[in-house]
């Protein structure tokens, strides 16, 4: 199975998954740091994937989401954006009807 089967697999058996520089617990780019803060924030359980295992994980998941940048948040199996998208919907409160948290 190539990287971008196994993203669609990941995408479509998690509601939530940040591919991300590092993981949830070691974030190795302010970026991603930014992002896990925020579903930290939230509470939400979801899956990260670590894009610099490999250096083919960047350019296959790239092509699959059509966003070249890192890191990539995907919600029920939309691309919701980067850090800059994810801080600015949880600024204005939209990113909380997006992820369906109570």
């Amino acid at each position: 199975m190539n990287f971008k089967e196994q993203f669609k697999k990941i995408i479509d058996e998690n509601a939530i998954v940040l591919f991300m520089k590092g993981t949830k617990d070691a974030p190795v780019c302010g970026f991603s740091n930014t992002v896990v803060q925020i579903l930290n924030h939230y509470g939400v359980n979801y899956k990260d994937v670590n894009i610099l295992e490999d250096p083919q994980m960047r350019p296959d998941l790239s092509e699959l989401s059509g966003w070249p940048t890192f890191p990539q948040l995907f919600v029920k199996g939309k691309l919701i954006g980067g850090a800059d998208i994810a801080g600015e919907l949880h600024d204005n409160g939209e990113l909380l009807d997006i992820l369906d948290v109570n």
